[in-house]
Protein backbone atom coordinates (compact mmCIF):
# COMPACT_ATOMS: atom_id res chain seq x y z
CA UNK A 1 0.00 0.00 0.00
CA UNK A 2 2.85 2.35 0.84
CA UNK A 3 4.49 1.66 -2.54
CA UNK A 4 1.25 2.52 -4.38
CA UNK A 5 1.12 5.85 -2.55
CA UNK A 6 4.71 6.65 -3.49
CA UNK A 7 4.05 5.76 -7.14
CA UNK A 8 0.99 8.01 -7.14
CA UNK A 9 3.05 10.87 -5.69
CA UNK A 10 5.75 10.38 -8.32
CA UNK A 11 3.07 10.36 -11.03
CA UNK A 12 1.70 13.66 -9.75
CA UNK A 13 5.14 15.24 -9.74
CA UNK A 14 5.92 14.07 -13.25
CA UNK A 15 2.59 15.18 -14.70
CA UNK A 16 2.22 18.30 -12.55
CA UNK A 17 2.62 20.70 -15.46
CA UNK A 18 -0.45 20.93 -17.64
CA UNK A 19 0.53 20.38 -21.25
CA UNK A 20 -0.40 23.09 -23.72
CA UNK A 21 -0.03 22.44 -27.41
CA UNK A 22 -0.41 25.66 -29.36
CA UNK A 23 -1.77 25.91 -32.87
CA UNK A 24 0.45 27.26 -35.61
CA UNK A 25 -1.57 30.45 -35.95
CA UNK A 26 -1.75 31.12 -32.21
CA UNK A 27 2.02 30.85 -32.03
CA UNK A 28 2.40 33.08 -35.09
CA UNK A 29 0.43 35.78 -33.26
CA UNK A 30 2.37 35.35 -30.02
CA UNK A 31 5.71 35.35 -31.80
CA UNK A 32 4.75 38.36 -33.90
CA UNK A 33 3.66 40.35 -30.82
CA UNK A 34 6.95 39.37 -29.14
CA UNK A 35 8.94 40.89 -32.00
CA UNK A 36 10.37 37.65 -33.36
CA UNK A 37 9.49 38.43 -36.99
CA UNK A 38 12.80 39.43 -38.59
CA UNK A 39 14.66 39.28 -35.27
CA UNK A 40 18.32 38.97 -36.32
CA UNK A 41 17.03 38.62 -39.89
CA UNK A 42 14.92 35.52 -39.26
CA UNK A 43 11.36 35.65 -40.55
CA UNK A 44 8.36 34.61 -38.49
CA UNK A 45 8.22 31.45 -40.59
CA UNK A 46 11.64 30.43 -39.25
CA UNK A 47 10.44 30.65 -35.66
CA UNK A 48 7.19 28.79 -36.29
CA UNK A 49 8.94 26.07 -38.29
CA UNK A 50 11.65 25.68 -35.65
CA UNK A 51 9.14 25.42 -32.78
CA UNK A 52 7.21 22.77 -34.70
CA UNK A 53 10.24 20.58 -35.36
CA UNK A 54 11.70 21.06 -31.89
CA UNK A 55 8.57 20.45 -29.79
CA UNK A 56 5.47 20.05 -31.94
CA UNK A 57 4.32 23.34 -30.31
CA UNK A 58 4.08 21.54 -26.96
CA UNK A 59 5.09 23.77 -24.03
CA UNK A 60 5.97 20.88 -21.72
CA UNK A 61 8.23 18.86 -24.04
CA UNK A 62 11.37 17.67 -22.27
CA UNK A 63 14.16 15.53 -23.70
CA UNK A 64 17.01 14.02 -21.70
CA UNK A 65 20.21 14.03 -23.73
CA UNK A 66 23.10 11.55 -23.60
CA UNK A 67 25.19 13.97 -21.50
CA UNK A 68 22.45 14.11 -18.84
CA UNK A 69 21.32 17.63 -19.69
CA UNK A 70 17.68 18.28 -20.58
CA UNK A 71 16.09 20.27 -23.40
CA UNK A 72 13.00 22.17 -22.24
CA UNK A 73 9.81 23.56 -23.70
CA UNK A 74 8.58 24.82 -27.00
CA UNK A 75 12.11 25.80 -28.14
CA UNK A 76 13.92 22.84 -26.49
CA UNK A 77 16.33 25.04 -24.56
CA UNK A 78 19.15 23.09 -22.93
CA UNK A 79 19.71 22.99 -19.17
CA UNK A 80 23.49 22.86 -19.31
CA UNK A 81 24.04 26.17 -21.06
CA UNK A 82 20.86 28.22 -20.98
CA UNK A 83 18.74 27.55 -17.87
CA UNK A 84 19.02 26.40 -14.25
CA UNK A 85 17.90 22.86 -13.42
CA UNK A 86 18.18 21.84 -9.77
CA UNK A 87 21.50 22.24 -8.05
CA UNK A 88 23.72 21.27 -10.95
CA UNK A 89 26.39 23.76 -11.97
CA UNK A 90 24.94 24.89 -15.27
CA UNK A 91 25.93 28.07 -17.07
CA UNK A 92 22.37 29.50 -17.05
CA UNK A 93 23.05 32.18 -19.69
CA UNK A 94 19.35 33.09 -19.76
CA UNK A 95 19.20 33.57 -15.96
CA UNK A 96 16.02 31.53 -15.72
CA UNK A 97 14.88 28.31 -14.08
CA UNK A 98 14.33 25.55 -16.62
CA UNK A 99 10.86 25.05 -15.14
CA UNK A 100 9.91 28.54 -16.42
CA UNK A 101 10.47 27.26 -19.96
CA UNK A 102 7.74 24.61 -19.76
CA UNK A 103 4.76 26.80 -18.88
CA UNK A 104 1.95 28.13 -21.07
CA UNK A 105 3.37 31.65 -20.60
CA UNK A 106 6.02 31.78 -23.31
CA UNK A 107 7.63 35.03 -22.12
CA UNK A 108 10.74 33.46 -20.56
CA UNK A 109 11.14 30.96 -23.40
CA UNK A 110 10.95 33.74 -26.00
CA UNK A 111 13.42 35.96 -24.11
CA UNK A 112 15.83 33.04 -23.83
CA UNK A 113 15.41 32.02 -27.50
CA UNK A 114 16.19 35.60 -28.53
CA UNK A 115 19.32 35.49 -26.37
CA UNK A 116 20.38 32.19 -27.97
CA UNK A 117 20.00 33.65 -31.47
CA UNK A 118 21.94 36.76 -30.48
CA UNK A 119 24.75 34.94 -28.65
CA UNK A 120 25.15 32.13 -31.18
CA UNK A 121 24.62 34.52 -34.13
CA UNK A 122 21.75 32.66 -35.72
CA UNK A 123 19.41 29.69 -35.41
CA UNK A 124 21.97 26.93 -35.93
CA UNK A 125 21.59 26.00 -32.25
CA UNK A 126 18.34 24.21 -33.15
CA UNK A 127 18.87 20.97 -35.06
CA UNK A 128 15.19 20.83 -36.04
CA UNK A 129 15.56 24.22 -37.71
CA UNK A 130 18.80 23.24 -39.47
CA UNK A 131 17.33 20.01 -40.81
CA UNK A 132 13.82 21.16 -41.79
CA UNK A 133 13.70 24.96 -42.06
CA UNK A 134 17.06 26.48 -42.99
CA UNK A 135 17.24 27.76 -46.56
CA UNK A 136 13.62 26.91 -47.39
CA UNK A 137 10.66 29.07 -48.36
CA UNK A 138 8.85 29.33 -45.02
CA UNK A 139 6.07 31.71 -46.02
CA UNK A 140 3.43 28.98 -45.69
CA UNK A 141 4.11 28.68 -41.95
CA UNK A 142 2.24 31.94 -41.29
CA UNK A 143 -0.27 31.64 -44.14
CA UNK A 144 -3.88 32.20 -42.99
CA UNK A 145 -2.80 33.35 -39.53
CA UNK A 146 -3.76 37.01 -39.79
CA UNK A 147 -0.29 38.28 -39.00
CA UNK A 148 1.60 40.74 -41.16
Amino acid sequence: MKAAGILTLIGCLVTGAESKIYTRCKLAKIFSRAGLDNYWGFSLGNWICMAYYESGYNTTTQRVLDDGSIDYGIFQINSFTWCRHGKLQENNHCHVACSALITDDLTDAIICARKIVKETRGMNYWQGWKKHCEGRDLSDWKKGCEVS
